[in-house]
């Protein structure tokens, strides 16, 4: 008699991976949990309800195959929930770890609704990926025919590589620009190796390029190439620049030294990881250690950047969000790791204004000329923090936070990171572009349904017209205009638009 694989749920409690102890993974920036072994992923996978109606891949972003593939992995089919998982999702690997699977997949398991916790399905589906990836199961592949059509993507992030993958694998010739010396966007300079360790990303990076997408890295549209000679080039052009622009504080002396963006910390911080030099880490000004660090705001960045001033040797770390836990954007998950590795939430505040004082040694180097006076360059010294309460709901239902008169104090502070967010760049502008719409907000308008701009074979994808955003809605966004990039290239839809 065949033995029962699935619905187990009611006799195998959930189990995440092994995580490593909080005092070990804050000396190290390595990923925290460890490997599921073969035995404990199919007997997680078996906990699977197998629901007619699966509530897991309705909302997923990319409407994963998750039933189906947890099955074969409790089966041992390995090679086949492979191919199940990739056939959706460009780069399963990366969202079985970043993704915020209790918002999405996990947070909408039937038996997590009925008390039994959810399916680990990220755990599940990093591993059958990394087996792959150990087996020889990804191979670069070669389309059936080649087609002469070339499509230029400008960003090398989620959005733009999903796209990459699609319209290589029908045979189109695509040509991938990006800034930066390596592809990957924010998965590789903004999300930290803890959460997602660079050689994973760099493997994806190397099967596209092997299965022939062409790499135009240290490339800045605009100032390297207009976007005029890359239109003149390719029969089609995807816009997936992401977004980069940091959200600013209206705040008294918020230009001192030491208060530094989110993003540039990060970025540096990765770099090193990588090896590169970084000179303004290694002067101490996106370097954490031995200093007091206040990090403002409450989303996923935020909590990247309190982990990882934490791992630079910080001699504290405080996070500052106007709201309560409750209302906190960012992973629940990752805040517990957070308190886990010791940085210290200050909930219901914000800051007022920054304090500074004159540094000699900063302030001499900063000389006007030889015979002029020396420019005084005030460092951050303190952060005057105001106590909120949550006050009525807003239009979208959340509460607004309302400042405390008299409650305000004042915290010591050596590196300030603003995490706030981030907003769209000027792309007009930028790139000198008639005709290239844009909403209020600054985002790219673009077709829901095809992703088509205002300019007749020009699209765009993810955080660029969605604002940002998760990886995985990028990941939707790319594949889904790579379709009708094909069908414009290829169908009567080129034809109209000439």
């Amino acid at each position: 008699m065949a033995t029962q694989k699935m619905l187990t749920f009611v006799s195998t409690p959930r189990e995440m991976p092994e995580k490593r102890a909080a005092a070990e993974r804050s000396e190290d920036f390595h990923e925290i949990y460890r490997e599921f072994a073969a035995a404990k992923a199919a007997e997680q996978s078996g906990r699977c309800s197998q629901c007619g109606v699966p509530y897991c891949q309705s909302h997923c972003p990319l409407h994963n195959n998750i039933p189906d593939w947890l099955r074969l992995t409790a089966e041992g089919r390995l090679q086949e929930a492979y191919q199940v998982s990739q056939a959706t999702n460009t780069f399963p690997e990366i969202c079985g770890r970043i993704c915020p699977q209790d918002r999405l997949c996990e947070g909408n398991c039937v038996i997590e609704q009925s008390g039994h916790g959810t399916v680990t399905i990220g755990a599940v589906e990093k591993y059958i990926t990394d087996t792959a990836w150990d087996n020889g199961w990804v191979q670069p592949f070669a389309p059936a025919q080649e087609r002469a059509e070339s499509v230029g993507i400008i960003g090398a992030g989620p959005g733009g590589l999903a796209a990459a993958d699609m319209l290589r694998k029908q045979g189109f010739q695509v040509t991938v620009y990006d800034r930066y010396d390596r592809a990957g966007g924010l998965m590789t300079y903004g999300i930290p190796g803890f959460k997602l360790e660079k050689d994973i990303v760099l493997r994806r990076n190397k099967w596209l390029a092997d299965s022939g997408v062409e790499f135009v890295l240290n490339c800045n549209v605009g100032e390297d190439i207009s976007f005029d000679a890359i239109r003149g080039k390719h029969d089609a052009v995807l816009i997936a620049t992401g977004v980069y622009k940091t959200r600013d504080l209206d705040l008294d002396n918020a230009d001192h030294g030491g208060i530094v963006r989110a993003i540039d910390y990060l970025t540096a911080s990765n770099k090193v990881d990588f090896g590169d030099e970084v000179p303004d880490y290694e002067d101490g000004e996106l370097n954490a250690k031995g200093k007091r660090v206040i990090v403002i705001g409450g989303g996923d960045t935020a909590m990247d950047c309190v982990r990882t001033a934490i791992r630079q040797g910080a001699q504290s770390v405080k996070c500052l969000y106007r709201r309560d836990r409750a209302n906190m954007p960012g992973s629940q998950r990752e805040v517990q790791n957070a308190e886990e590795e010791g940085v210290e939430f200050v909930w219901l505040s914000g800051p007022g204004s920054f304090v500074g004082h004159v540094t000699g040694d900063f302030a001499a180097a900063q000389e006007a000329d030889v015979d002029g006076p020396v420019r005084t360059v005030r460092q951050i010294a303190s952060v005057s923090i105001q106590k909120m309460r949550l006050g009525q709901p807003d239009v979208t239902g959340r509460q607004s936070p309302e400042l405390i008169e008299g409650a305000d104090y004042d915290e010591p502070a050596d590196l300030v990171i603003k995490a706030l967010g981030f907003e769209p760049e000027d792309l007009p502008k930028l790139w000198g572009v008639d005709g290239l719409e844009v909403t209020r907000w600054g985002t790219i308008k673009a077709s829901f349904q095809t992703h088509m701009t205002s300019i007749p074979g020009v699209y765009a994808v993810g955080d660029i017209v969605r604002g940002a955003s998760l990886v995985v809605w990028a990941i939707r966004d790319g594949r889904e205009a790579a379709d009708s990039i094909a069908t414009f290239l290829t169908g009567d839809a080129r034809i109209a638009a000439e």
